[in-house]
């Protein structure tokens, strides 16, 4: 749960913070499950336990309150954090009508994007193959796979990846879900790939079981989602090839408003059509997180 500037922090500080600094109490912070985290300003140092001591005393299960102290970083998209008070970082946390069990400073987890995928959720049909990279610890993976579609999750994050694995068993959806601890990119550096007609091939998975591979659809996957890092725009072109003419792929990229008109021309030349596009979420100034819901032609 996102909670923005409700009063109660940013005015609770008044008489404490001094008054030129009283601006930078931030405006919003994030309950996953029972652990808030926040991202303090080091102007703020001083003040860090009395913020923290106001956000444990805001939701009486509060167990831990952490400082985000840098951004995500590494190919396991992990931030380090501080922590303010409690102790233990390990949480449950529920979403959608889903339970996610993880540690906070081991795996990345954003609840500020549960709309989106319950929206993303709402527009899949049972019986769908669906693939899903950066999979974390399943918060796009078990809403698909719940809905009656064979899913294929891929991390690299091994935190992640046991974590998604004892999710899936929780809510379980142990039928529905492969999951596979690899980097995405290189499933592609292997060009034994074939499509053959009314059969399936797999993506070689060494050291894995033959059940955690990716048995790809002949025709492709009925739709990706597509939860993309920063910076990794290429893998747009990547999953494309994975996935059926008029199959979904609904991909996220950080832009500025200004670039959209121009990427919705590039994603046109590319062979998409653009059904639906959408801010979700702001991550930094003048930088957007956007969702494009794209069909592939």
């Amino acid at each position: 749960m996102c909670f923005r500037n409700r009063v109660s922090l940013r005015d609770s500080m008044r008489g404490i913070v001094e008054e030129p600094l009283l601006q930078l109490v931030p405006k919003r912070f994030d309950y996953i499950g029972n652990v808030a985290v926040i991202s303090i300003p080091s102007e703020l140092a001083a003040y860090n336990e009395v913020i923290a001591s106001k956000l444990f005393s805001m939701r009486g299960n509060t167990q831990a309150v952490l400082n985000k102290v840098s951004k995500l970083e590494g190919e396991h998209r992990i931030a380090d954090f501080e922590v303010l008070l409690g102790e233990s970082t390990e949480t449950i946390h529920r979403e959608n009508g889903y339970t996610y069990k993880l540690d906070v400073k081991k795996v990345f987890f954003n609840p500020r994007l549960y709309s989106e995928r319950k929206r993303v959720a709402s527009k899949i049909k049972s019986g769908e193959r669906i693939i899903i990279p950066f999979a974390g610890v399943g918060p796009f993976v078990l809403p698909a796979a719940g809905k009656g579609a064979r899913v294929y999750a891929i991390e690299i994050n091994p935190e992640a990846c046991a974590c998604l694995k004892e999710n899936i068993r929780i809510n379980r959806l142990e039928e529905q879900i492969t999951v596979i601890q690899e980097n995405f990119e290189n499933l592609f550096r292997n060009e034994n790939i074939l499509h053959t007609e009314n059969s399936l091939s797999a993506f070689p998975n060494p050291g894995k079981r033959k059940d955690e591979n990716i048995q790809v659809p002949d025709r492709g996957f009925d739709r990706a989602i597509v939860p993309t890092p920063y910076g990794m725009d290429h893998f747009l072109g990547k999953i494309s090839k994975l996935v059926r003419k008029g199959g979904y792929i609904h991909f996220y990229t950080f832009k500025a408003e200004s670039q959209i008109p121009g990427l919705i021309n590039e994603y046109k030349k590319m062979g998409f059509g653009v059904e639906h596009y959408r801010r979700a979420g702001n991550v930094a100034p003048g930088i957007s997180r956007w969702v494009f819901d794209l069909i592939k032609k």
